[in-house]
């Protein structure tokens, strides 16, 4: 089991303290640059404004598209693991290969 950490982000210029373990510390700054582009792309229409109601917005898009993402009972994560697991198989098929050679 990871232990949590907590790391330092900020998202719309405010700071926000977040309980991470390390091996997840990747994601979720993907995630946060993610968020905050989001975020961003709301306030720069100049039709949202306020902190609150912009997050809203984001996390309403964001839920959009994550509920879009699936079709039927597939999962596009469920395929990014597939896909992570043969690039593994063939790292680990070519070192073998290195040592034959």
């Amino acid at each position: 089991m990871s232990i949590s950490k907590t790391i330092d982000v900020i998202i719309m210029g405010r700071e926000f303290t977040v309980a991470c373990a390390d091996e997840e510390r990747a994601g979720l700054l993907e995630a946060v640059n993610y968020l905050n582009k989001k975020m961003q792309d709301i306030r720069d229409t100049g039709k949202v404004v306020g902190i609150d109601r912009i997050a809203i917005m984001a996390a309403l898009n964001l839920s959009h598209e994550l509920l879009h993402t699936k079709t039927g009972d597939v999962d596009i994560g469920d395929y990014k693991r597939r896909i992570n697991t043969m690039q593994n198989q063939i790292d680990e098929a070519m070192a073998s290969q290195t040592k034959l050679l």
